[in-house]
């Protein structure tokens, strides 16, 4: 194990020990080592080669034997006993938003609550609003909860299902009999969250494709096979649905098979009003359905289906039937952004506050991927929750990050980290910090962490405020939303975005998979207002440099090119961007 897999272990095992309600130091201690672990400067397994976890500080004896054992093993015996020794209703319970360890505990306590349903049935009986530390409104949230939870049980983050469905396509690639293979339905079209994962390839031999297909790693039940079709379930509980078509018949099937349904509907009667036919075998001239090959339109290709229906090309993520067609009869459509377009990310976090690793392995870290810049943006005061900084620490900060630029300078590198703050949006509209302190950072990020329960009126208020402090660049994560977990505060979009254009702040476009926030569907109206989109990762550790990727996918449903996009400007032009805004007041 590496040591982020080490860490998770040990922050697991402190929830764990909590739900047994033992004695809160001890999971204090487990906590402790996760965080040190994490923000180790060099490799775990070589730490523990040479025998040096005794030298770090708050890793004792029995969290070294430990670590050893999960690190040499790759697993722990103390780990899955703990595990087994608590009713897994109770450890399911956790994925109900507003239910942590202690309360677990004291449901299992007093009502002798084991399971999930048992919860429901005593919210539902009003038991839960008569404990201590509950009340009707906690019983409420804990029903809406459980009520979330089941209706997101069968749907999936984007980035969990490009996970599974990458090696899969990958192997229908290496398979000789497979001559074109791609993905289709909502993962083509790149939504946020997705149902299954639809997959389409061409063959002469489809049976072959399909037992090929139903033998890889990572599957975990075959839920139907049959000569051209079949449906497996994956490791994660996505399940993935392959169709195996000639060659011939790939392009309309493609088409059909990537959707969206509304999108499909609206390309079937523009053929019906050209006197054509479109299914997913291919575009016909007949005025009834039909399957007849005498009556094909040749298409090889995608392009040539729209081709002969009088349109540009409709590229995958835009295919929602929000007005796309139309924009391809009037000419080809403008190239969207693609991931390597961008150029760094400004909404990052480092150990300061609540990221895994320090400035300096983050500077050469995302030299080394070949970004020109990098923000660490790390949380305000009032985020005490995430070890938000007082003023003093961020000064303090700002030199370490000065004294890192100038090595990379020396040393004749053109990256460069930017200073900055996710700074908080109080409950009364006011920021966390003063405008003297916004003022000597290269990048202000705005967000709401708090009083999530506010009006659509206070909350829009609260953002527009923001926007209008001529220190703030952008606002982050616009509505606060958790994808599968929690649902959007109120606002009114469009008097944010108006006050953004107005005051020239830009929007987030958070590329964390758990928001995908400002909303895709949003871009569009904010894009026709002139309002700049900024997608940033919201990086807590190294991997997360790969949600670029991802969120450029959610700015191309947004119809967003690379000249809408902030952060595709080389350094020297981001910071002529970074401050016009600034330049108003002086």
């Amino acid at each position: 194990m590496n040591k982020d897999q080490v860490a998770e272990v040990l922050v697991n095992i402190a929830t764990l020990l909590e739900l047994k309600g033992e004695n809160p130091f001890k999971s204090r201690a487990y906590l402790n080592a996760a965080r040190t672990i994490e923000t180790l400067s060099e490799p775990l397994d070589k730490v523990v080669a040479e025998a040096r976890l005794a030298d770090i500080k708050g890793i004792g004896d029995a969290l070294q034997q430990k670590i050893t054992e999960l690190v040499t093993t790759g697993k722990l015996q103390y780990y899955e006993d703990l595990k087994a020794s608590i009713p897994p209703g109770l450890v399911a319970m956790l994925d109900i938003p507003g239910l942590g360890p202690k309360k677990i505990k004291a449901l299992h306590d007093e009502l002798g609550i084991k399971t999930v349903e048992q919860l429901e049935q005593a919210c539902k009986d009003g038991k839960i609003a008569g404990l201590k530390g509950f009340g009707e409104k906690t019983q409420a949230n804990i029903l809406e909860g459980i009520n979330r939870r089941r209706a997101y049980a069968s749907r999936h983050l984007v980035s969990d299902a490009l996970q599974r469905a990458e090696p899969l396509l990958e192997a229908l690639r290496s398979q000789p009999d497979v001559i074109r293979c791609s993905t289709a339905g909502s993962l083509r079209r790149h939504r946020e969250v997705i149902g299954d994962i639809d997959l389409l390839a061409s063959s002469k031999q489809p049976a072959e494709v399909i037992e090929f297909f139903t033998s890889q790693p990572g599957i975990l039940k075959v839920l139907a096979k049959g000569g051209t079709k079949a449906s497996v379930l994956l490791e994660g509980g996505i399940q993935s649905d392959l169709r195996v078509v000639s060659d011939a018949d790939y392009s309309p099937a493609l088409l059909y098979f990537t959707g969206s349904k509304e999108h499909n509907i609206a390309m079937r009667q523009r053929a019906i009003d050209r006197g054509l036919r479109l299914n997913e075998y291919g575009l016909f001239r007949s005025k009834e359905e039909t399957r007849d090959p005498k009556l094909l339109v040749k298409c090889k290709t995608e392009e040539e289906i729209f081709e002969k229906l009088g349109l540009h090309y409709i590229p995958p993520e835009m295919r929602e039937d929000m007005g796309e067609i139309a924009l391809a009869e009037k000419g080809p459509l403008p190239r969207l952004i693609e991931w390597t377009d961008l150029k760094g990310s400004l909404h990052n976090h480092s150990t300061w506050s609540d990221g895994h690793q320090r400035p300096e392995e983050i500077a050469k870290a995302m030299c080394e991927l070949g970004l020109a810049y990098w923000g660490i943006t790390d949380h305000s005061k009032s985020s005490f929750q995430a070890n938000g900084l007082d003023p003093a620490r961020v000064r303090q900060q700002l030199k370490e990050i000065a004294s890192i630029n100038a090595t990379l300078a020396k040393e004749g590198s053109d990256f460069r980290l930017l200073t900055g703050t996710e700074v908080d949006i109080l409950k009364d509209g006011k920021l966390d910090f003063p405008d003297d302190l916004l003022a000597e950072l290269d990048v202000v990020i705005a967000s709401i962490h708090t009083s999530f329960s506010q009006t659509e009126a206070e909350t829009t208020q609260r953002l527009i405020g923001a926007a209008q402090n001529p220190y703030v660049h952008m606002l982050g994560h616009l509505t606060g939303r958790l994808l599968l977990e929690r649902e959007p505060y109120k606002l009114d979009h469009r008097a944010v975005i108006e006050a953004c254009a107005e005051t020239g702040t830009w929007i987030e476009l958070n590329a964390h998979p758990m928001r995908f926030d400002m909303d895709w569907r949003w871009w569009p109206y904010a894009k026709s207002k002139g309002v700049k989109c900024v997608i940033n990762c919201d990086a807590h550790r190294f991997g997360e440099a790969g949600f670029l990727r991802l969120g450029a996918g959610i700015a191309r449903k947004g119809w967003l090119t690379k000249e809408d996009v902030v952060n595709t400007l080389p350094l020297k032009a981001l910071m002529k961007e970074l401050g016009k805004k600034r330049a108003r007041v002086r």
